[in-house]
């Protein structure tokens, strides 16, 4: 649909950036924390480990002062779980308290929104030796985690996300080094664990807006549309079998409490179906979010499964490919361009994305994720040139505005990230940030934070709320 004149973004839209613990803060072991299963997990040869990262633990007031020269409305950040509780359970650290007390109110006095993520990938070790997410036991950790949180943040975090990306912890578990291999049947495993987080899930909405009546919170997958490989009709019966396992299985339990059924019928066909235990469905159906944030970088194409044994292709990260037998196949769209990681960039997929969430919910949505990662240089004089950053957000940000004319009630942009941190996969060379910090892989020189061509092109865009791009 052609517009003749686009809606203005939102007086009080939410600007901002995001960053999560684990890839940000370093001091992976000081002031009482305790290790994450991303600390003890089997790093990528060749590339920086999570120890240092950033360093924003120590540097976030000039981090924060940083976004604050930009112009941030909100910042989106991860609060580690084993900084509040080192065993994941048991005694706070008064020390992990402090620090996320001192940030967010070092956010609150440049008047720039704190927008907290519970978790994101980093369960504490000492739940995973105990059988992590495949224990209810980890559920009721969780629900005190989060009654912590609102206790010590809730006067001043208006903003909560559940779980990052709790999608991608299922379906591609092994991106992030925490699947056992060794399990008889690991999806079905990975699918008990999956509702065991939806409870825990919902038992904190329900936590948070008993504790904190004037918060908002709300779940934060990664969705993106998902194209059938042609018109052919069991290509878009395959496309309509993948957004419902990707996408809506999330999505339509955190809304409505209830399992999708296409993806519930895919679950009993696979023999991944998980046990649900009495007062589950009570619980799932009392969650209700206040909005839905989730992250998009990337649509999706699949066709027909042929079931041959060649149902499976790269998502242009190494370890992440996407296929199901008698599901659907994974294959390519030829009408994308490619990141240098080969990433498929498709701007109008994120406006689809958009429109598809909104019909399906009618909840408030925020972009939690959205960015380029790309090998950037400093150059001489303390110059980093990334006019390919600010062409991809250019025509991500127009497709938000587009959606918003569409009539989505979209309320902030928190693209990824605030800040050059380290990347999953590919550490600290595959740089997201408007800030650069002065790092390589394996020598951490000074970390100086350096502001990125993308940095100033931000910081006006911010400053006339979208009109100059």
């Amino acid at each position: 649909m052609k517009h003749n004149q686009l809606k203005a973004f939102p007086e009080n839209f939410f600007w901002g950036g995001s960053t999560s613990a684990y890839q940000v803060e370093g001091a992976w072991d000081e002031d009482g924390k305790g290790p994450s299963v991303i600390d003890m997990a089997n790093h990528v040869e060749g590339v920086t480990d999570f120890k240092v990262t950033s360093d924003h633990y120590h540097m976030f007031k000039e981090d924060v002062a940083l976004m604050a020269e930009m112009g941030f409305k909100a910042y989106r950040f991860s609060i580690a779980w084993t900084r509040i509780y080192p065993q994941g359970a048991g005694e706070v650290n008064p020390k992990g308290i402090a620090f996320y007390s001192s940030l967010i109110d070092e956010l609150i006095k440049y008047g720039i929104e704190p927008i907290v993520t519970m978790y994101h990938f980093d369960l504490p070790y000492a739940l995973e030796q105990q059988g992590g997410w495949s224990k209810r036991e980890t559920i009721d950790a969780f629900e005190q985690y989060a009654k912590t949180l609102f206790e010590n943040f809730g006067d001043r975090v208006k903003y909560w996300l559940t779980i990052n990306e709790q999608n991608m912890l299922i379906l591609h578990p092994g991106s992030i080094g925490t699947l056992d291999t060794s399990l008889e049947n690991p999806q079905k495993v990975l699918y008990q664990q999956n509702h065991h987080m939806l409870v825990a899930q919902a038992k904190a909405m329900v936590l948070c807006h008993e504790m904190l009546p004037d918060a908002k919170i709300g779940p934060a997958p990664n969705i993106g549309v998902i194209y059938p490989a042609s018109s052919k009709p069991e290509d878009t019966l395959a496309a309509d079998n993948y957004a419902a396992i990707r996408n809506w299985l999330y999505l339509d339990m955190a809304v409505f409490g209830r399992y999708n059924h296409i993806a519930w019928s895919y679950l009993v066909e696979k023999g991944y179906e998980p046990v649900i235990e009495e007062g589950d469905m009570d619980i799932l159906a009392k969650g209700n979010p206040d909005f839905i944030a989730f992250n998009y970088y990337t649509s999706q194409t699949v066709g027909e499964s042929l079931d041959d044994g060649n149902d499976f292709s790269h998502t242009g990260d190494q370890h992440e490919i996407v296929g199901e037998p008698g599901a659907y196949r994974g294959s390519v769209n030829p009408n994308l361009q490619t990141t240098e990681f080969g990433w498929e960039i498709d701007p109008v997929g994120f406006r689809t994305t958009l429109r598809q969430i909104y019909s399906r919910y009618r909840l408030p949505l925020i972009v939690t994720e959205n960015g380029l990662g790309a090998f950037d240089k400093l150059e001489e004089g303390d110059v980093v040139n990334d006019p390919y950053r600010i062409d991809f957000f250019k025509k991500h940000i127009e497709q938000i505005q587009l959606a918003i004319t569409d009539g989505v009630d979209v309320f902030g942009f928190c693209p990824w990230s605030a800040i050059d941190l380290v990347s999953t996969h590919q550490g600290s060379s595959k740089r997201y940030g408007f800030i650069y910090v002065d790092r390589e892989e394996f020598d951490l020189k000074d970390l100086r934070r350096i502001r990125k061509q993308s940095f100033y092109w931000y910081q006006k865009l911010i400053a006339t709320n979208g009109e100059i791009r």
